[in-house]
């Protein structure tokens, strides 16, 4: 942080006044004063003017012969330490501080100077100067850092935003249950609109016929009774039944004519109806992509709390742990994410210009703060002269491993499963499968296609459940050549350990805890195959040392068992092992012996581990 001009004025004038202060014959003040403050990066030539003009005032010429030395032995220790170790540490400079000013002190008993102190008083004085250089250093470290509390402007604006953001997403969420009420289905063909038909054919066929008036003016005619069981018949079969076609040629010249025409209305009355289904099915995308965009803005609308009021003394410590490693903060902020857990943003830079690890920095923000920190994922590892924006969250209690096991079918040249082990950035851990239709690159293309889009909708904020119906939406729209892939889905919470599983046409999961084995299976369709969606969801508990293993179908289904999720428990209870990638691949050994070293389809196993730090 830049000093400025007048508090750096104000500690040298208190440098001065402190070469007044005399103990038993000794200045302890003097080079503890000076080393603490010369540590913050003060104008050195401004700040030893000032305590030399003290010196020459205050202490007798011995003495500031001494204590002048001193200070200008302390300026070449601590620029050596920060040149060795791109920081230099309180401690050690507190250290070098009082060994200087004792040895100095000796040197002058030595030489026999006048106004000599005595040898308990020299001990004693680089004793207080051990401590006083750590003590005075924090001290004015926090006045240096400390600035009056303003309150921000930008308060009342951002709280407005925020209830705007609301009203937005209230206003899609309504658009989005107009677009529902008008996409609601109706009867095939409702009782009118046969009616219609009938017309329809009477109309064309009728009309241009000599006989209509005798056929239709008689009241006690049976052509509406025949006329009406042909149209059901073709409604529910497609087709006439022959007794309603040899029925109606009793009594029209023209019933050839009339059944002919009878099926090519209903060819276009479906046609049309297909189209009206399509146009259904669009306006629930479009309803689930505006719930999908409400719940951005509300989830905008939930801002995270600064915390830089409220934990200065935090951050003073930060910044002050960091300068003794050698690291300059220029900005630092500490917030409180949604789930109320730590983030930490600054802007850092080396104090030296060399390259310093961030590890350091890590540690020095996690003993400041009393918790475990961790950077964010694909961060630079070095902090280097130039000042660089780095985020830092609240580290997890738990880590995980993962490994895999993969079969192609035989005689593909690629696998139509996918797989993805994705880590996010709030802490959570997610583990993704996906089983495309069939088998080679079609089938490839679409499994990667719906991990893909979960991806980058879970990168972007969502929640998984409004990224799965989001991806569905897509692969719904796109609807090529009726191509459908299931979607098995296991999101652990890497502080709490809880995970939920969401599976949408997938296989069974299983959890291993022990030497007990737990299936979770499910019931619905893949994803694409239908616009409102049916996510199946369960929740459970993990803890260190418990395994999750996801699989596709084509693992259970050629075990050629009448209970195959029951055997794939046994095989899973009958291995032991403490790694993930040799349980997978131990998996994929035993189901080729059922299998007989064939590969029907697509198999793949997917196993992972959570363990305390």
């Amino acid at each position: 942080m830049k000093k400025t001009g007048v508090r750096q004025m104000i500690f040298g004038i208190l440098g001065s006044l402190a070469c007044g202060v005399s103990v038993m014959g000794c200045y302890p003040l003097v080079p503890a004063y000076f080393t603490a403050l010369y540590l913050e990066q003060v104008n050195g030539v401004v700040l030893l003017a000032f305590m030399y003009i003290g010196m020459t005032l205050f202490m007798p010429l011995t003495a500031a012969v001494k204590y002048g030395v001193t200070l200008i032995v302390m300026i070449g220790a601590v620029k050596l330490i920060e040149w060795a170790n791109e920081g230099c540490p309180a401690f050690l400079a507190g250290v070098m501080a009082g060994l200087t000013t004792l040895i100095l002190s000796f040197c002058g008993s030595l030489l026999e100077w006048k106004n000599q102190p005595d040898g308990a008083a020299v001990f004693l004085e680089a004793v207080f100067i051990f401590g006083a250089v750590i003590l005075l250093n924090r001290g004015i470290h926090f006045l240096m850092e400390w600035t009056p509390v303003q309150r921000k402007t930008e308060e009342l604006p951002e709280r407005g935003n925020g209830e705007r953001l609301k009203n937005y997403a209230e206003s899609f969420q309504g658009l989005s249950q107009i677009f529902l009420n008008m996409s609601a289905g109706k009867e095939k063909y409702a009782a009118d609109e046969l009616g219609r038909v009938q017309n329809e054919l009477t109309g064309k066929v009728c009309a241009s016929c000599d006989s209509c008036a005798l056929c239709w003016e008689r009241d006690c005619t049976p052509l509406y009774g025949i006329l009406s069981s042909m149209i059901t018949s073709i409604w529910q079969v497609g087709e006439p039944g022959a007794e309603n076609e040899a029925e109606l040629k009793k009594y029209c010249a023209k019933s050839r004519d009339m059944v002919e025409e009878a099926v090519r209305v209903f060819e276009r009355v479906s046609l049309n109806h297909a189209w009206y289904n399509r146009l259904l099915e669009n306006r629930q995308v479009i309803a689930e992509q505006l719930d999908a965009m409400a719940y951005i803005m509300q989830d905008c609308a939930r801002e995270e709390r600064v915390l830089d009021t409220q934990e200065r003394r935090a951050i003073s410590e930060i910044r002050y742990r960091a300068k003794e490693r050698g690291i300059s903060i220029e900005e630092i902020h500490l917030i409180e994410t949604l789930d109320g857990r730590l983030k930490l943003s600054a802007a850092l830079k080396s104090r030296m210009g060399g390259c310093i690890s961030l590890k350091s920095f890590v540690t020095a923000a996690g003993h400041a703060l009393g918790r475990q920190m961790r950077a964010a994922a694909d961060t630079k590892t070095f902090i280097s002269k130039e000042p660089v924006n780095y985020v830092f969250y609240e580290d997890t209690v738990y880590r995980n491993v993962q490994g895999i096991a993969r079969v192609k079918k035989d005689g593909a040249k690629i696998s139509g499963d996918n797989f993805s082990f994705l880590e996010l950035e709030r802490g959570e851990f997610l583990l993704g499968l996906s089983d495309g239709m069939g088998s080679g690159s079609m089938a490839c293309k679409e499994s990667e296609m719906v991990l893909d889009l979960v991806e980058r909708f879970l990168e972007a904020g969502f929640s998984v459940e409004t990224a799965i119906r989001m991806m569905n939406s897509a692969m719904v729209m796109k609807g090529a050549d009726d191509l459908y892939s299931t979607v098995d889905l296991c999101k652990i919470n890497l502080y709490t350990g809880m995970a939920k599983l969401y599976k949408i046409g997938a296989a069974a999961t299983f959890i291993k805890r022990g030497a007990e084995v737990e299936c979770i299976t499910s019931q619905s369709l893949p994803v694409g195959a239908q616009v409102q969606m049916d996510i199946s969801v369960q929740e459970t508990k993990l803890t260190g040392g418990d395994f999750v293993v996801m699989v596709t179908d084509g693992v259970l289904e050629y075990l050629h068992v009448k209970k195959p999720e029951d055997t794939m428990q046994e095989i899973i209870e009958s291995i032991q092992t403490n790694n993930p990638g040799i349980l997978a691949k131990k998996i994929m050994e035993r189901v080729m012996l059922f299998t007989g070293g064939k590969a029907k389809d697509d198999m793949t196993v997917l196993a992972a581990c959570i363990w305390e730090k």
